[in-house]
């Protein structure tokens, strides 16, 4: 029957969807001014207002920074530096040494648990009581859902603002949102709701709404995880989605000539298809998805980056003197030591959203028993993310930048002129790679794909669990929410509306609001959490060494 609505879904997406884009796009292209610039034009006030709210400023800082970093640092203090102590205990989680204490219950077959939504025979075995996806998997796809351009064009953005140092301080926002993803995704796991059926439903719908009544402000928490359905499905639309397609259309164009509304709307299509045969499977099939495609887009970057580092081998210690000195002696023109701190704060947070609360989901999902287990893992994340591959690409820009091919501190554009041509983000860090590894663009254009793809497939799972809190658990709603998604990538592919997707990618940064105010409440919890996981494997080294 799944399969039939699935088939179903897709004619419909493909017979009707299509001609009406196409048709759309053909009356944009004969027309001064196209269907797409014109709600651009028109949502654009909105989308203004929106932002500058999420952004406003408290004494020239943006209030959300200020509650990213003051709460992260806030949980490093309380968790004494877990992120730095327990990064070793987490790598052993990953690998699964500590397995056999952190299952929810025997395994159970397929044979013995009937198939559901989202289930596949193939891997419905590994399940236990408590939960769907190992912790790589929980792992590989929350990092899936950030690791994306921010790492490649918010880096090179945050470089051309404010200089190298701005990079010292994403690698601090960077080690501090360690310790958010840690609380965040502890409770993830602990008041997440499992079905009957083994099936997952967890975030911070979730630990707000329950965790907000075991404190007798059960009005207050429903009020919060609505505002949080309602902004993680505006963020998975747009910023998780439009503008994830809109960019992976731009690169293929632009790196095979092609051009015209059609021409992107087949593209759109094509992502959606395949983004639609993962997304129907549930978070099973996109764990298994993101699990190969995230190591594998990650070691091509990775091997590129170091390879340029490798051959500029005599410039490393020069490009961290420049990143340390720049941190403190910021370039003149920018306004100052505030301003590259700022730059680099508010980049990282955009690209490892620790503190967003979105990354939760996908670790809810996880099969154990130990919630605080989870949370270890997830520390993981922003050390991937930014501490590693932001700092990668860093570095690459800077070296390429050794010759003074452009000056630092032009926060006004965030773009550098090189040989008479503007270019910034993605551009600026392909130009970097290119005059190292020739061609290497190519390279790039594919580990944009597969960033934006994967990307789009978490932020999918996210924006469904916000849909199901809102509109419940059913068939239909669930198919709903999915067949709403593919046209969106489609639409992004197509159409050109950047205030649509600038209002909705910062309902991504507004989760911060909601969601920290939980993190502050709930902490207590968090601890009593990480103090039975740490028993437990306490209890389990003393039973192996007395046997």
């Amino acid at each position: 029957m799944r399969k039939k609505l699935t088939n179903f879904a897709l004619t419909v997406f493909s017979v009707f969807v299509f001609p009406v884009l196409a048709f759309a796009q053909e009356q944009a292209s004969t027309s001064a001014k196209g269907l797409d610039q014109q709600i651009n034009d028109a949502f654009q006030p909105i989308a203004d207002w929106w932002e500058g709210l999420v952004l406003t400023p408290v004494a020239g800082i943006p209030i959300v920074v200020i509650i990213l970093v003051a709460g992260a640092g806030f949980f490093t203090l309380v968790f004494g530096f877990i992120n730095i102590r327990k990064f070793p205990l987490a790598l052993n989680v990953v690998r699964g040494k500590y397995d056999d204490i952190e299952e929810g219950g025997a395994p159970v077959t397929s044979k013995s648990v009937p198939t559901v939504e989202g289930d596949i025979p193939d891997t419905i075995r590994q399940e236990g009581v408590e939960g769907e996806v190992s912790h790589f998997q929980a792992l590989a796809t929350a990092v899936s859902g950030t690791v994306g351009l921010g790492n490649i064009a918010g880096v090179a953005v945050a470089i051309a603002a404010g200089g190298p140092g701005a990079t010292f301080w994403m690698i601090v926002c960077g080690l501090l949102g360690m310790s958010t993803k840690f609380v965040e995704c502890t409770l993830g796991v602990k008041y997440r709701d499992i079905g009957s059926d083994g099936t997952v439903y967890g975030g911070p719908m979730y630990y707000l709404s329950k965790g907000f009544a075991e404190k007798g402000l059960g009005v207050v928490g429903k009020v919060f995880a609505v505002v949080m359905a309602l902004l993680l499905i505006g963020a998975s639309f747009g910023g998780g989605n439009m503008f994830q397609s809109n960019q992976a259309t731009v690169q293929i164009t632009s790196m095979t000539g092609l051009q015209g509304g059609a021409i992107k709307t087949i593209i759109g299509i094509i992502i959606a298809v395949l983004v639609g045969i993962v997304i129907i499977g549930g978070i099973k099939r996109i764990a298994s998805v993101t699990e190969k495609v995230v190591p594998f887009m990650a070691v091509i970057y990775i091997v590129a980056a170091l390879i340029i580092i490798i051959s500029n081998i005599t410039f490393v210690d020069d490009a961290i003197g420049l990143i340390i000195s720049g941190a403190f002696t910021p370039e003149a023109g920018f306004g100052g030591l505030l301003g590259v701190l700022i730059v680099g704060f508010q980049r990282a947070a955009f690209s490892n959203e620790a503190g967003a609360g979105s990354a939760s989901i996908a670790h809810s999902a996880v099969n154990t028993r130990f919630p605080a287990s989870e949370g270890i893992v997830a520390l993981l994340e922003p050390f991937i993310d930014t501490v590693v591959i932001c700092t990668m690409t860093a570095l690459v820009i800077i070296m390429f930048n050794s010759s003074g091919a452009f000056p630092y501190g032009d926060v006004e554009s965030s773009k550098v002129l090189i040989d008479g041509v503007r270019v910034g983000g993605v551009d600026l860090t392909s130009t970097a790679f290119d005059s190292v590894l020739p061609g290497f663009r190519y390279i790039l254009t594919v580990a944009i794909i597969l960033f934006a793809f994967s990307t789009m497939i978490s932020w999918s799972y996210y924006g469904l669990q916000g849909w199901k809190y809102l509109f419940g658990r059913s068939k239909a709603s669930d198919l709903t929410f999915k067949f709403l998604f593919l046209i969106c990538v489609v639409i992004g592919a197509a159409a050109t509306l950047d205030a649509v997707i600038k209002f909705s990618d910062a309902m991504i940064l507004a989760l911060v609001f909601p969601n920290m105010i939980g993190l502050i409440f709930l902490f207590p919890k968090v601890r009593e959490e990480l103090n039975k996981y740490l028993g437990a494997i306490k209890n389990n080294e003393e039973a192996a060494e007395s046997e």
